[in-house]
């Protein structure tokens, strides 16, 4: 099967989507399928990258990290149709998506989706929400989906979502994989997590709390930090890490200062891919106040790095989090420090068993199989829905033709009774 995934966000950007399309693009042609990634241009890009079409761009109003395709219509869809794809899976709602929405139809193949962002989180990016309201989003995020062959849904919670906003395309939960064994801890792990913790300044008396996300005002950091004075009159050994890199760094910094907590906040800053495991290794714990994910990546991947977790909970996360050796859920932002001191007070050791039932749950060949599985299904269900068209475009073709003039009646005696 040759698939072509169109997004506006793909490597060397570093996001979760970049990072889950990667992994299914590894798992496909794992299985000896062919995947070509239509995507912007990136000045950090590699040159000398394979099956990957670039086209111009253009930095994203307020999210200047992230690009937009602007130009690149025609060409994308004469290279599309020379490779002869089977099936385009689109990642993004705005420019790549839309371009792949109109190649699908134009070679007349099965369009894919995944809805990566609950953009209702993220409208005051543009204008400050003064632009695009939340009535916007439903209507425009139904009107795209609706026009999809089949949607994928990380979580329960983007199907509830979107069927709340009236869109009735198929949908399949299908959450996100990671290559888990990139996380596992290694001979190597204790060295490198006793480096860390002196680089920062951190001693292995200290409970290292970790943060690790972009540094955006819906990640609900500077929860955390007003809730850090609190935190450390009960346990003086905490420390929290804040890693990642973005527009609300400033603030974040301002608020330690303005807390006196520079002792006790560390900023990392933004770090590279395949340093993100021993970060995991150095904490304690990983905590987050946001309430904005649908997939939660760097959920997974504390998961994986045996990390307990104390975040924020909805139907998604307290799913995943459903046992007490892998972390602690919290429904309201006042009951976060009663939680997290109750559960490092606990010490509740990790459960093997459990541990390795959602290792599978979360793992790339999970993912990778999964959406093998849906892609197979709606190539079938495109073939039978487009006969089916034809077949209710035939009957009111027939139903149409009842309509015409009788032959024993002229014209004008139907235009006389017409107006009587």
């Amino acid at each position: 099967m040759k698939i072509g995934f169109f997004t506006d966000t793909y490597l060397p950007q570093v996001s979760g989507v970049a990072t889950s399309i990667q992994t299914l693009k590894e798992q496909l042609e794992h299985y000896g399928h062919e995947v070509y990634i239509f995507t912007t241009t990136d000045p950090k890009a590699s040159k000398e990258e394979v099956n990957i079409i670039r086209m111009p761009s253009v930095p994203f109003i307020s999210f200047k990290e992230r690009r937009i395709v602007v130009r690149g219509m025609w060409f994308a869809y004469l290279t599309a149709k020379e490779l002869e794809l089977d099936l385009i899976h689109t990642h993004t709602e705005f420019g790549a998506g839309l371009l792949g929405k109109w190649v699908g139809k134009r070679l007349e193949i099965p369009v894919i989706h995944t809805y990566h962002t609950m953009y209702e989180d993220y409208i005051h990016y543009i204008a400050k929400g003064k632009v695009v309201r939340p009535g916007h989003v439903k209507y425009l995020s139904r009107q795209f989906v609706d026009h999809s062959t089949g949607v994928v849904c990380p979580s329960q919670r983007v199907v509830d979502t979107l069927r709340g906003y009236g869109a009735i395309a198929p949908m399949r939960i299908i959450p996100t994989g990671i290559k888990f064994e990139n996380f596992q801890q290694t001979d190597l792990a204790p060295q490198i997590r006793q480096e860390l913790r002196e680089k920062w300044a951190l001693t292995e008396e200290n409970i290292v709390l970790l943060s690790l996300s972009r540094l955006s005002y819906e990640k609900k950091i500077h929860l955390i930090l007003e809730a850090l004075p609190e935190i450390i009159a009960a346990r003086p050994e905490v420390r929290l890490m804040i890693v990642g890199d973005g527009p609300y760094r400033e603030m974040l910094e301002t608020i330690v200062k303005e807390k006196n907590l520079t002792t006790y906040v560390v900023f990392v800053g933004e770090i590279a891919s395949n340093k993100v495991a021993d970060y995991y290794h150095t904490a304690d714990y990983f905590v987050s106040a946001s309430t904005s994910e649908t997939q939660g990546l760097t959920y997974t991947e504390a998961m994986a790095s045996r990390l307990q977790m104390v975040v924020a909970g909805n139907a998604y996360l307290d799913h995943l989090i459903s046992d007490p050796s892998l972390g602690v859920t919290y429904q309201q932002e006042e009951d976060f420090v009663p939680c997290l001191l109750h559960y490092i007070e606990s010490a509740i050791p990790v459960d093997e068993a459990v541990l390795e039932q959602k290792m599978y749950e979360i793992s790339a060949e999970c993912f990778g199989h999964s959406m093998l599985k849906f892609y197979q299904e709606m190539m079938v269900y495109y073939v039978t829905a487009a006969e089916n068209k034809k077949i209710n475009e035939s009957k009111i073709k027939t139903k149409l033709r009842t309509f015409k003039l009788s032959p024993k009646r002229s014209k004008k005696t139907y235009a006389e009774e017409e107006l009587l």
